[in-house]
């Protein structure tokens, strides 16, 4: 079955939208549709698959496994399997991102609060 959705229909705070795709007949991937403002982003944390982040607009800076990485529109991040990853919007505005994740559920092991 086709499956046509509105992101504002998908359960969403004020800076994400969440899809996962087991609720639509397993597709095998998930992600969320990010919009955040300078200084956002999640605390560190892992995933049991790879996360891939689309830079659409904006600059953000990842820590990934110590490192950190500068990335801006129009680059892709990969971050692999099991790798403790966080990032914050370091830029002076918003910045849009899509961080999919490999699995059609997501499953998030939160490392700091």
């Amino acid at each position: 079955m086709v499956h046509i959705i509105d992101a504002n229909e998908l359960p969403h705070s004020e800076t994400a939208h969440r899809f996962e795709g087991d609720l639509y007949d397993d597709a095998g991937v998930s992600f969320f549709l990010i919009n955040a403002p300078p200084g956002g982003g999640p605390s560190l944390h892992t995933h049991p698959y790879e996360e891939v982040f689309v830079i659409q607009d904006g600059q953000v800076t990842f820590t990934v496994d110590g490192s950190t990485i500068e990335a801006k529109a129009g680059q892709i991040v990969v971050v692999p399997a099991g790798v403790p990853h966080k990032y914050v919007n370091s830029g002076a505005g918003r910045s849009r991102h899509i961080d999919i994740h490999t699995s059609g559920r997501m499953s998030t092991e939160w490392l700091e609060e």
